[in-house]
């Protein structure tokens, strides 16, 4: 769950400056939000498909996998930063922007959202939709309350996999085929 903190009009680059008190942000359209640090099971989930992704993106040579916490910014004036549980950009991107310091110019190509379990279901949709809108290809929404794995390629293309069905990375990331199982295993 996050919590808007009382200050209005912060920008990337204040964001990127703020000493680190021990909690994260993102900034939506101005507008500082705190987000408490994740549980266990949030972590663990993070790893087990980051890892999956990185592996197969390393292998192949097919771009960069970010961590949690890495920042992309969305939007300018106000700006908008968002911070996934996992992404990827792919290697002409990459290649195109070079290495960067601060946050990434745009939005990656993969996105994966784990919820938490004091995530409310409306924020998790608005940074879906914040990614889409952004340019991101691909999102993908890791639900453990129902084990499931939410595919996200539009605001309409919508595909609800559950443990018995298996994560395709299309275009976005070529043959990357994942059981969902193996996610929550």
């Amino acid at each position: 769950m996050t919590v808007a903190v009382a200050q209005r009009g912060v920008t990337a680059e204040e964001l990127l400056r703020m000493p680190d008190d021990g909690f994260r942000y993102e900034l939506v359209r101005g507008e500082l939000r705190r987000m408490a640090p994740s549980g266990f099971q949030h972590g663990r989930l993070c790893v087990n498909i980051t890892t999956l992704l990185d592996q197969y993106v390393r292998s192949r040579h097919l771009g960069t996998v970010c961590a949690a916490e890495t920042g992309f910014r969305l939007a300018t004036e106000p700006d908008l930063v968002r911070a996934p549980d996992g992404a990827f950009i792919a290697r002409e991107r990459v290649d195109a922007v070079g290495d960067v310091e601060g946050y990434w110019p745009g939005a990656p190509d993969l996105v994966i959202e784990v919820v938490s379990p004091h995530d409310l279901y409306t924020e998790v949709e608005g940074k879906v939709l914040d990614w889409l809108d952004a340019g991101t290809r691909l999102v993908l929404v890791v639900n453990p309350r129902r084990r499931t794995v939410t595919v996200y390629r539009s605001p309409h293309e919508i595909v609800v996999l559950t443990e018995q069905d298996t994560i395709e990375g299309g275009e976005v990331v070529p043959g990357w085929v994942v059981p969902v199982q193996d996610i929550f295993g």
